[in-house]
């Protein structure tokens, strides 16, 4: 299978004219969002190429520092990201939400990294990439359910108030809305995976096809990271509520909403 081919600057210049379509439709519908697309788009820009030469230095110099200085990063963005985006909820949630994040992350990149692909852990070329994966989704998953865990409760405290005023416990109200929570973050995952193969090629595979890598050990690793992320956005989001929650009331059952 032949190579890589390598993109000029003219050519990957090329793509951003796909921009104006969506600027156009954007002017069209009357969506005020111009300056976000232009920052978003730019900021992305400046960011991968910062990522692509930082690790490009890692590739050629590998050491166990570096590896552990990305991952820390990268684990650091990813609970800045999470907790800025639910700022609502309480001091000892927003911990929880962090610790579950990092111990199921490592968990999971650990098993995939010694026992699925049977590597070092501090060999960069597989551990920073995959790494990136599962703490991507990781954060997407935790993100949306604390998001809607969050806000149903907002939304329902005349209703909750209620119950715990009749003699429910906080836990059996509380219970059903974190059920449905961790239901809503796993959705996305799920519903990605039911069109895989058949609507999409997935972007791991698609890359390594690109490269040059068989399309039969493609799969392998694409249907291995697939069930890795949906392993630990999982695990993830049901630490993050199912520990959270308990810091919605006190010994006393009384709520602290």
């Amino acid at each position: 299978m032949n190579g890589i081919i390598v993109l000029n600057l003219w050519q990957f210049g090329a793509v951003y004219l796909l921009l104006l379509i969506v600027l156009g439709i954007m002017k069209k519908c009357h969506i005020d969002q111009t300056k976000l697309l232009m920052i978003a788009s730019l900021r992305m820009t400046l960011q991968l190429v910062l990522a692509g030469l930082i690790l490009t230095y890692i590739f050629k110099n590998p050491h166990p520092i570096f590896v552990i200085l990305y991952l820390t990063s990268m684990m650091g963005m990813a609970i800045h990201t999470v907790l800025s985006r639910n700022k609502g909820i309480n001091k000892r949630f927003k911990v929880i939400v962090s610790t579950s994040l990092v111990l199921t992350g490592l968990t999971i990149i650990l098993f995939f990294i010694l026992g699925v692909v049977g590597v070092s852990f501090f060999n960069p070329q597989y551990t920073i990439p995959i790494s990136g994966m599962i703490v991507g989704n990781a954060m997407t998953g935790v993100s949306l359910g604390v998001k809607t865990f969050h806000e149903t409760i907002q939304s329902q405290k005349s209703k909750i108030d209620t119950l715990i005023n009749i003699g429910a416990s906080p836990k059996n109200i509380l219970i059903p809305y974190v059920n449905k929570s961790l239901e809503t973050a796993l959705l996305p995952t799920l519903n990605s995976m039911l069109g895989m193969g058949i609507i999409s090629l997935p972007g791991m595979m698609t890359g390594q096809i690109l490269s040059g890598t068989l399309p039969t050990t493609a799969i392998l690793y694409q249907i291995a990271i697939m069930i890795a992320i949906t392993a630990v956005t999982c695990l993830a989001v049901f630490c993050s509520l199912y520990f959270g929650y308990r810091t919605l009331y006190n010994s006393k059952n009384q709520m602290l909403l």
